[in-house]
C-alpha cells in the first residue's frame, strides 16, 4: 500500500492508471537521428527508439540502411534513411539538416557511426589513426554542434555518443581507436558541461563486448574469446538489444538530471 500523502511525488500519482514513470519513457512526437545504423548497435537503438514512438533517420555510410528502415516500417514509424561518410564535415552537417527538414526538429542525436582498424603500435599505419580519428571522434564533436546549434536555443534536446570499455582501458593492437574511444568520453563531458544549464543532455553508453562486426576477429580467436569471457560475470558476449533499453532512458525524459555521464553496459566486465 502507498501512501499517497508520504510519496515524493503525490502531486503526480495517478491512482488506477498507468504510473507517470513510464510515461518518462515515451518518445511520442521526438525525432532523432542515429548514425551508423545499418546493423549492429546502431540498429537495435534505432528500432528501440522507433519502439518508444520517436521518428528516426537511419544512416549509413555506404548505402542507405534499408534493413533497418524496413524494421522501422514494420513498427509503424516515421523513418528516414541517409547515407554518408561522417568522417566527412560535409556529410556530418547534411546529416542533421536533412533530418530537422524531414521532421522538423532533432530531438535526440545517437553518435553511433565508427570503425575499427587492427595492427601492433609499432606498425599501426598513420592512415588507420587518421582514419579513426575523422570518423570515430571528430565526427562526434562536429554532428554534437550541428545538432546543438538547433537544441540549445530551444533549451531541450538528448545526445547519447557510443563510447566503448576502451575509453577507460587501452586495448590491444588498437591504439587509434583506443585514443578515439578516449576522446568520445572526454567530448561528452566537455559538451554536458557547457549544455546541462542550457536543458540538453549530453551523455554516453560505453558497451562491453558485443557480437557485432567489431569484435568479429576477437570471437574468431579461440585465446582471445576464451579470455574475453572468462572475464565477464555475465558469461556471454553482448548482444546489441542489451544497448537498448539505456539509450532510450538516456533518450527520454526520464535522464533529465543526468548529464556527462558514461553508462557502461558491459556485463559486468570493469568491475573485475
Amino acid at each position: 500500500m502507498i501512501d499517497e500523502d508520504a510519496y515524493c511525488g503525490a502531486s503526480r500519482w495517478r491512482k488506477g492508471s498507468t504510473p507517470l514513470i513510464l510515461d518518462q519513457f515515451n518518445l511520442k512526437g521526438k525525432s532523432a537521428l542515429v548514425t551508423g545504423s545499418s546493423r549492429g548497435l546502431g540498429a537495435a537503438i534505432a528500432v528501440a527508439l522507433a519502439e518508444a514512438g520517436a521518428n528516426v533517420a537511419v544512416h549509413g555510410s555506404k548505402r542507405r540502411p534499408e534493413a533497418t528502415e524496413e524494421a522501422l516500417n514494420k513498427i509503424g514509424a516515421s523513418c528516414l534513411g541517409l547515407v554518408g561518410n561522417v568522417g566527412d564535415a560535409a556529410v556530418c552537417a547534411r546529416l542533421v539538416e536533412e533530418t530537422v527538414q524531414e521532421f522538423g526538429t532533432i530531438d535526440i542525436l545517437v553518435n553511433n557511426a565508427g570503425t575499427i582498424k587492427r595492427a601492433p603500435a609499432i606498425e599501426h599505419p598513420e592512415e588507420y589513426w587518421q582514419e579513426l580519428i575523422d570518423v570515430n571522434l571528430s565526427s562526434v564533436f562536429r554532428l554534437m554542434q550541428h545538432a546543438g546549434r538547433h537544441m540549445v536555443p530551444r533549451g531541450s534536446g538528448k545526445i547519447i555518443n557510443i563510447a566503448s570499455l576502451l575509453t577507460f582501458q587501452g586495448g590491444i593492437t588498437v591504439p587509434s581507436y583506443a585514443a578515439a574511444k578516449g576522446g568520445v568520453g572526454q567530448l561528452t563531458k566537455a559538451f554536458a558541461n557547457e549544455w546541462a544549464s542550457k536543458g540538453v543532455n549530453v551523455n554516453a553508453i560505453a558497451p562491453g563486448y558485443m557480437d557485432t562486426d567489431n569484435t568479429e576477429a576477437l570471437r574468431n580467436d579461440p585465446v582471445r574469446s576464451r579470455q574475453i569471457l572468462e572475464r565477464i560475470p555475465a558469461a556471454r558476449w553482448g548482444k546489441p538489444e542489451d544497448v537498448a533499453g539505456a539509450a532510450v532512458f538516456l533518450a527520454s525524459s526520464a535522464s533529465d538530471y543526468v548529464h556527462g555521464h558514461i553508462l557502461v553496459v558491459d556485463g559486468g566486465w570493469m568491475n573485475r
